[in-house]
């Protein structure tokens, strides 16, 4: 049976392509699901951590990148051929820079879309497919199929799957500067060769018939928009032929394969609610049968064991997730039967089904916690999980006698928890200790917002920091289609809290912390409460000590964006300098654009303003571009992508012109001695919407942050480098 390693919910979350203006990769979100597409990093002869990825994370159903080797250089940009040899005047930065680039440093290595099955571990090594005996024996495998063949520009495996009888291998490549994929399937004989390939596919997953014959289900995108299904089989009996196709434009349709392989599933979704059809993984050509008819702000998802369905939904109240379950050949909801609830203030991360339990991950009141439910006497056992920990990572599982997962921060890197069901006791990963563990603090605090919620912060800063109000901080916000704001270690982030930087992290409404109500209370004709639970989060930090206007910079990717531009139009004297990636700051437009792959999507999340006068009035009172005026804002430095489908650059270039134009303005009106902030829009090529690792994107943020807040640069490629020795 193929192994399965990414959970039910991750699966859905993390492959869905369009949750919004969002990432991914990082990549069902509405339960929100771990971090991004996590990847096993290593140093070379010493592990930090590794991940098998048999399955997508949901977490923020992104992208991953591809595998390769880095080192320090990476984290710099590149040098120009041409480039003059060094002046004697050039800053600080620029001379740690150049210092670093002469010195040999060990390198990790990034390694993705890897699983296993059977005997065999398949993974990309360079530019082939690949698979070995063993995982740990990097120089022993065979080469599958080499990704140049499709002379694409830097192709990465993205994700991997293995028929059943390991008779063929499907994997999905892309490439770093599309969200474009192609779907390789590889015959498996003594002499690999590629049998197939289909363009544009978003989820796919191999059953077997009654026959033996190996059928692979994908779904086929087009314009970000998924309503395909196919399947096809291949060798002397080929066909391919489309099996479903969703009529409703703002819904979408991904594919998982139950753990136990028994059912696959098709899983109908947009942003409130949800449809899944069961196919028997026994009978693949039967017609499906559907579980239950979509009831608008009804969602649900799937898991199977010994002939029951355990469905994760929101049906009843509360109106959040709760555990059901019901006999197989029962599906409708009037036969699903209450099974376990969750606390106020939870989020569901996650949902792992054993033999004789199930494993809940959640988020309860920021903090991170596992459920073991035993399913033969209904016994729960919750465990709560080091107070360091911001997100999980969940990890490869063909063991029924234990529960592998991860645990990670931005500032820390992954580390290993394995749950054994015959002690009933999480054992941690022994060996080599974190020192940030020691040098560092985790804060959870809260926020009154205006209307008397309180709003909860993750903040780190050095245990011996001194006068912390004097110390430069940068706030992380999303606040949207009920997704957590990311929360993976971020090498960079860990360098700049080694350097003295306080990081904040608010979990303001429209995200998914605190579960579904919290996303509901931050969306359509309530979005300004997240621009509320933000200035109430920066005031209440520099109220308790931490940092100050002067020194505060603010940080947002893609739908992220409209808080923080919304923030700087209404409030620009509690931030000093800010950074957006892809940046969604025109949504009164954009949302008025049918045109646009992803309007109709988005109206659960944003409103209606071409048919709904109040929606419209509404995001005229928050939307950036409809709000710049002259005034001083903070200094803004601006990625952008060139041929980004999800974030148009069109919009970006607008908003920027349009700032510039205020900002000209008030400094005429206010007269000599005026200093204008910084407006930075750097357009970078290719059609992916965030890129997370670029090297050069990050280097130019912390250059750009630096530069501002007017400190020395010399100690964070110091830091830099230190770390990577580690």
């Amino acid at each position: 049976m193929q192994q399965k390693s990414k959970l039910f919910l991750q699966a859905l979350k993390y492959s869905i392509p369009h949750l919004g203006k969002c990432m991914q990769k990082q990549h069902l979100n509405h339960c929100n699901f771990a971090d991004h597409y996590y990847n096993r990093i290593k140093l070379k002869k010493y592990h930090l951590t590794k991940c098998l990825q048999s399955k997508p994370k949901i977490s923020e159903l992104a992208r991953n990148i591809p595998s390769r080797s880095f080192s320090y250089k990476d984290f710099l940009p590149i040098k120009q051929e041409n480039e003059k040899s060094l002046s004697e005047n050039m800053d600080a930065f620029e001379k740690v820079r150049t210092k670093l680039e002469t010195q040999p440093q060990e390198e990790y290595e990034i390694i993705n879309a890897e699983i296993k099955h059977g005997g065999f571990v398949y993974y990309q090594e360079g530019c082939c497919l690949v698979r070995s005996k063993d995982e740990e024996d990097n120089d022993n495998y065979e080469v599958l199929f080499n990704l140049e063949e499709l002379k694409l520009d830097q192709p990465f495996i993205d994700c991997i799957r293995v028929a059943p009888d390991e008779k063929y291998v499907a994997a999905k490549i892309r490439t770093e500067d599309s969200e474009a994929s192609t779907c390789i399937i590889v015959k498996l004989s003594d002499q690999p060769a590629m049998e197939a390939s289909f363009p544009n596919v978003s989820s796919f997953e191999w059953v077997k018939d009654e026959e033996d014959e190996d059928v692979l289900f994908y779904t086929f995108q087009r314009n970000l928009r998924c309503h395909d299904v196919y399947r096809a089989t291949f060798g002397d009996n080929k066909r391919n032929e489309r099996f479903y196709t969703e009529k409703d434009p703002s819904y979408f349709v991904f594919l998982y394969l139950t753990k136990d392989s028994r059912f696959l599933t098709i899983n109908i979704m947009n942003k409130t609610t949800s449809e899944v059809w069961l196919i028997d993984g026994l009978s693949p050509w039967d017609p499906p049968v559907l579980i239950q008819k979509r009831i608008h702000g009804v969602l649900y998802y799937v898991e199977h064991r010994d002939d029951e369905l355990y469905i994760l939904t929101n049906v009843g109240e509360p109106t959040e997730f709760k555990l059901m379950r019901t006999a197989a050949d029962t599906p409708a909801i009037m036969n699903w039967d209450l099974f376990f609830t969750m606390k106020r203030n939870t989020k569901v991360v996650d949902l792992d089904m054993f033999k004789d339990h199930c494993v809940l991950f959640l988020k309860h009141s920021n903090l991170l916690y596992v459920n073991v439910i035993g399913l033969a006497d209904d016994s729960v056992r919750s465990l709560k999980l080091p107070p360091w920990a911001c997100g999980f990572i969940m990890d490869t599982n063909s063991d029924p006698k234990n529960c592998p997962f991860q645990l990670c921060s931005p500032i820390r890197p992954p580390k290993y928890y394995t749950y054994k069901f015959a002690e009933g006791k999480l054992f941690e990963e022994t060996g080599h200790e974190d020192p940030i563990t020691k040098t560092s603090r985790v804060l959870r605090l809260e926020a009154k917002s205006k209307d008397g919620k309180l709003v909860p912060m993750t903040v780190f800063h050095k245990t011996d920091s001194e006068d912390l109000q004097k110390k430069p901080l940068l706030v992380h916000v999303y606040g949207a289609y009920g997704m957590d704001l990311k929360m993976n270690f971020r090498p960079e982030r860990r360098v700049l809290v080694d350097d003295g930087w306080i990081l904040a992290y608010c979990h303001v409404r429209g995200g998914g912390e605190l579960g579904l109500q919290w996303h509901a209370d931050g969306r359509l004709t309530k979005k300004l409460n997240g621009l509320a639970d933000l200035e109430a989060c920066i005031k209440t930090l520099h109220d308790q000590g931490f940092s100050q206007p002067s020194l505060t910079t603010l940080s947002a990717f893609s739908a992220g964006g409209v808080l923080v531009g919304a923030l700087c139009n209404s409030n620009p004297e509690l931030l000093r300098a800010v950074t957006l990636e892809a940046p969604f700051l025109d949504v009164l437009n954009t949302m008025m654009d049918t045109t646009l792959p992803l309007t109709l999507e988005e109206l659960e999340e944003w409103g209606n303003p071409s048919s709904d006068e109040k929606h419209k009035n509404y995001i005229k009172r928050y939307c950036p571009y409809q709000n710049i005026k002259p005034q001083h804002y903070p200094s803004i430095h601006i990625t952008a992508y060139e041929n980004d489908e999800r974030v148009p650059l069109k919009g970006i270039v607008n908003y920027t012109d349009k700032l510039k134009e205020a900002i000209m303005e008030h400094a005429k009106n206010t007269g000599e001695g005026y200093q204008a902030p910084n407006i930075i829009l750097d357009i970078q090529p290719g059609g992916n919407h965030v890129i997370e690792d670029s090297h050069k994107k990050i280097t130019a943020q912390i250059k750009f942050l630096y530069e501002e807040l007017g400190l020395d640069s010399t100690s964070v490629f110091e830091n830099l480098k230190k770390y990577l020795k580690f």
